[in-house]
């Protein structure tokens, strides 16, 4: 640091070199794609301890309706907050990680290959984003902060996972894992977008009565008979899909934090509703996120 800001002026030394090198080797395990099944180096440990740290704590906040992100029905803020129309907000979430999918796709990363995972990101932000645009129906506001920290984050992941991912010629895809790998992803985007077509339509076709008291309705339709949050479920069957692709530990550790946030949320989602409709419109007996069973 002292050579950085010009307090010393020599010829770099030999362990200035070897520091240099070990930067330089560090951050190659982040970027560059290896046979280990979890990063490695001090960085790359680090990563790994922070996702689990996410797994093991993003259930528990979500679940909690004081600690919950506050965001969609959920949102709460404080008058002094910066905040902008819950559509523009859901923009700063999606749009990071859509920019950095593009361009890791357009291979300028040095060391950053493109991969099949890679794209299966571009095309789940992509999808998010234009359902943003052009399929949901937005009221209210979220605040600045959150929005931007969620994008951050969501671009983060999205960077790990294309770094990480495993790419050609070692892709096999005619394996078995590549083959359920596929279908989880077609599927939870498939899946995805219809409950959210689901939704969508309780906002463009609002009843009399409910126009009247301007108040939510209880979804129905699809796996919404039976759970909260089935575009959850199905969005999670996307990133896992995802992470079979990849065929990397930390990818899964995604997974694992994507499914630890979401299965909290769709507690709150749950609690939520129960508390909005009567048990005739939303019976207490509905799940959360897995019909039968969660």
């Amino acid at each position: 640091s002292t050579h950085m800001f010009g307090l010393r002026n020599h010829t770099t030394s030999h362990s200035e070199k070897v520091v240099m090198g070990e930067n330089e080797r560090i951050f190659k395990h982040v970027t560059e794609p290896t046979d280990k099944m979890f990063l490695t180096g001090y960085l790359g440990i680090a990563i790994t301890c922070l996702q689990f740290l996410v797994v093991a704590t993003s259930y528990s906040q979500e679940a909690n309706p004081e600690t919950c992100a506050a965001y969609s029905k959920m949102a709460r803020y404080s008058k002094t907050a910066k905040t902008v129309p819950s559509q523009i907000g859901m923009l700063y979430i999606y749009v990071p990680a859509l920019i950095l999918c593009s361009v890791c796709f357009l291979n300028v990363i040095p060391n950053v290959q493109v991969t099949p995972a890679t794209g299966l990101l571009w095309i789940h932000f992509a999808k998010r984003v234009l359902e943003v645009l052009f399929l949901h129906k937005y009221s209210g506001r979220v605040e600045v902060s959150l929005s931007r920290t969620i994008g951050v984050f969501y671009a983060l992941v999205s960077f790990l996972v294309c770094c990480v991912a495993e790419g050609f010629p070692s892709h096999d895809i005619t394996s078995i894992t590549s083959i359920i790998g596929y279908f989880f992803f077609i599927v939870g985007i498939v899946g995805n977008f219809y409950h959210h077509y689901l939704l969508a339509n309780l906002r463009r076709q609002p009843s009399k009565e409910q126009n009247q008291r301007k108040s939510y309705v209880a979804p129905h339709g699809g796996l919404f008979d039976y759970v909260a949050a089935p575009h959850y479920l199905f969005e999670l069957m996307g990133w896992l899909g995802i992470a079979m692709i990849a065929h990397h530990g930390n990818a899964f550790m995604v997974f694992g934090g994507m499914s630890s946030y979401l299965s909290g949320r769709s507690v709150s989602q749950n609690r939520w509703n129960r508390e909005k409709f009567d048990s005739k419109d939303w019976p207490e007996t509905r799940r959360n996120l897995i019909p039968g069973i969660f």
